[in-house]
């Protein structure tokens, strides 16, 4: 059996598949989703999460108004950085997941799983794994 699984598991490394990694690799709280723009990054809820051209590596520039539009993706206080995920604390004190440097954010517009309406808005990209 031990056999099987070793060559199935090597079957999927050998095919490219990268789901597995991505979830092996990302906090609870984020996903990929398959969208008409391809696969994006997701919440647990399946909604699209942005990353904004404008803020510094490992730091927001989204505050006020703009956090209205674009809520920051929150991280709890007993999470920790995972692979490619890191933890920002952004000026308002809010703790924020972030991708590769770049924090994640929600989009208000979109209102249902696999929408991509903030994707190219000013400066806006879905993030993609």
């Amino acid at each position: 059996m031990r056999r099987t699984m070793r060559l199935a598991t090597a079957f999927v490394v050998s095919a490219g598949l990268t789901a597995p990694a991505l979830a092996g690799d990302a906090p609870s709280v984020v996903t990929t989703n398959d969208t008409a723009i391809g696969k994006v990054l997701a919440d647990k809820a399946g909604m699209t999460l942005y990353t904004f051209d404008e803020d510094p590596r490992g730091g927001s520039s989204c505050l006020g108004k703009c956090a209205e539009n674009w809520p920051p993706l929150k991280a709890s206080g007993n999470t920790g950085p995972v692979g490619d995920f890191t933890i920002i604390t952004r000026q308002d004190g809010i703790a924020q997941w972030a991708y590769k440097g770049k924090p994640l954010y929600l989009w208000v517009r979109d209102k249902a799983p696999g929408e991509t309406s903030g994707d190219g808005v000013r400066g806006w990209q879905a993030a993609r794994p």
